[in-house]
Parts: C-alpha cells; sequence; structure tokens
C-alpha cells in the first residue's frame, strides 16, 4: 500500500471509532464520567508531601529550573508562625 491509501484508511478508521452511536453502557458511563463530583474529599496531612520530597531532590541534587521555589516559600511561610512581637 502507498502512503496516501494509509493515510485514507487511518482516516477512516479514526472516523468509524470516534464517530456513531455509542452503546447505551458505554453512553451512560461517559455520561457519569463527565458530570463533576457532587462532593470533594480533601485530607489534612501534618507534612506536605510536595515539600518532603522537593527538599529530598534538592538534597541530592541542584535544580536545572526554579519551577517550586514559589510553593516552597509558600509552604515554609505557613509552616512557621509571624512573631507576635513578644520575646521570651
Amino acid at each position: 500500500m502507498n502512503e496516501k491509501s494509509d493515510q485514507d484508511l487511518e482516516r477512516q478508521l479514526s472516523e468509524m471509532l470516534t464517530d456513531g452511536e455509542m452503546q447505551k453502557k458505554d453512553r451512560e458511563k461517559e455520561e457519569r464520567r463527565l458530570l463533576s463530583p457532587k462532593y470533594e474529599i480533601r485530607i489534612q496531612t501534618q507534612l506536605d508531601p510536595i515539600v518532603e520530597e522537593t527538599q529530598k531532590y534538592r538534597s541530592m541534587a541542584k535544580e536545572v529550573d526554579d519551577r517550586y521555589d514559589k510553593y516552597m516559600d509558600k509552604a515554609v511561610k505557613k509552616d512557621k508562625p509571624e512573631d507576635s512581637g513578644e520575646e521570651a
């Protein structure tokens, strides 16, 4: 086969797979998947896994870019309470 007929066959196959009517079972499954969840589950943790992992990587090697710097700054500020102005 030549390249043109291969492309035509691929296009036809793609159309057959994406177009047409879905089976009822598949349609219901897809509709459920597309619905936004009513509830969201959040788990509160003591340690931020992203911070922990980033610190481990930074202890092993130097980062090429600074993509986690802003996140790390926010996390460190959140973990450390600000001074209230009183000294003990």
